[in-house]
């Protein structure tokens, strides 16, 4: 056989592996039964959800590195 119908045939086996052996996992994870959701009752009470505007998060975004002009400014002169 030539050495390209040999590697087809292992690439197609191992695709048929593969393709089986997903299969298999899916099934098992099917198994496993309805998906129930946690207990809300669980939850700490007096939970706050909190957002931040734009402003408040500049700090967090890391500033692009551009040349300072004079006195610390920065140089906005484009060529």
């Amino acid at each position: 056989m030539e050495r390209g119908k040999i590697v087809a045939i292992i690439t197609g086996a191992i695709s048929i592996i593969l393709a089986i052996a997903y299969l298999l996992l899916v099934q098992l994870l099917d198994f496993r039964g309805e998906m129930i959701p946690a207990p809300v009752s669980q939850l700490p009470q007096g939970v706050e959800v909190a957002s931040l505007c734009p402003t408040q998060m500049l700090p967090l975004i890391p500033q692009p590195l551009l040349p300072l002009g004079e006195k610390g400014s920065l140089n906005l002169n484009f060529v």
